[in-house]
């Protein structure tokens, strides 16, 4: 009778493993499906819509992926699942640094709107890069707000900035020499020429003295 008592003792606890083995194992393939899923899934969204959501999309990433790999471990241990999480990381790591790449294009893209919107004021509404909106009211105004603008933030600037700052400036006076014929004011112009005569200086000093800067950072 004990060792009967004894035996069903054992098998009782057999059983008892097994389902929790059963159990586990079936949390693990849930787990790593939803992983595979998601990381499927996000695979086919647009790079520039992912680049907008990307801080989701990894953050969503991590936690599927973490689930994953804490789900696969001890009795639940699987080899295919194991190689279902490997080849979906790979997947996504490839994925990962073609939308990275997207996002910093259009981090810097928007980067460059706003300076163009700080440097020449409210008037420019980020779509006319031909200045037409500028003329022989406003140019006064639109050449005082870029002189001081730079001037204000000239220690912050970045080479890249610098040649931003040139492009801007250079198409500018292309617009004022139209300005001109369209019956800008003597009194606005030689303002305007008092601050070119500021800028001029102030762009050349600042754009050597940067890019000297940046040749030293890159030596470090």
């Amino acid at each position: 009778m004990k060792n009967l008592k004894r035996t069903l003792g054992v098998l009782a606890i057999a059983v008892s493993l097994t389902a929790c083995t059963d159990g586990k194992n079936k949390q693990a393939e849930k787990d790593v499906t939803m992983y595979v899923n998601y990381v499927d899934s996000v695979s086919n969204i647009q790079m520039d819509k992912a680049a907008v959501e990307w801080d989701k999309i990894q953050s969503d990433y991590d936690r599927l992926k973490m689930n994953a790999e804490n789900a696969l471990t001890g009795e639940a241990e699987n080899k295919d699942l194991r190689e279902s999480i490997d080849n979906t990381t790979v997947i996504y790591e490839e994925y990962k640094i073609k939308v990275v790449t997207e996002k910093e294009k259009i981090d810097k893209e928007n980067a460059k709107e706003i300076m163009r919107k700080t440097l020449l004021g409210d008037e420019y509404d980020g779509t006319d890069i031909t200045f037409n909106w500028v003329n022989k009211d406003n140019i006064l105004n639109v050449y005082n707000n870029f002189v001081t603008t730079v001037e204000t933030n000239k220690d912050a600037y970045s080479r890249e900035d610098w040649d931003e700052i040139k492009l801007i400036y250079e198409a500018l006076d292309t617009r004022k020499n139209t300005v001109e014929k369209e019956g800008l004011s003597t009194a606005d112009n030689l303002k305007i020429a008092v601050l070119k005569t500021k800028f001029a200086p102030m762009y050349t000093l600042n754009r050597i003295g940067t890019k000297s800067e940046e040749n030293e950072e890159a030596k470090k």
